[in-house]
């Protein structure tokens, strides 16, 4: 079963810049009340859409320079990147239909 991979300034470019699947972004701290509510649904997309995406998660405390770059402002925030560009952003929890009809979009 497919688990979000852990990203990281280190194994970032591999995963957003070279991989061919599209990669499903939560952007998240710890102490994110909304962050730790969307987790189960997040993980359970990790487990039922790939192989058609990749999913990963930023803690933003530990990443700081990730958030960063990508000017994360609220947290969560869900972004599609796929061999480097940005697909697609938003910001907030999605009950889990609507995160799965948001992916579809993108499929």
């Amino acid at each position: 079963m497919a688990v979000p991979l852990e990203l990281t300034s280190a194994n970032f470019a591999a995963h957003a810049e070279k991989a061919e699947l599209p990669l499903v972004i939560d952007f998240w701290a710890s102490w994110c009340g909304p962050c730790r509510s969307f987790a189960p649904v997040f993980n359970q997309a990790a487990a039922e859409l790939e192989p058609r995406f990749r999913f990963g998660k930023i803690d933003t405390e530990q990443q700081q320079a990730l958030a960063a770059r990508f000017a994360i402002r609220s947290i969560p925030t869900l972004m599609v990147i796929k061999q480097g560009s940005i697909l697609a952003q938003q910001a907030g929890a999605l009950p889990k239909a609507q995160f799965y009809q948001w992916l579809n979009t993108l499929a």
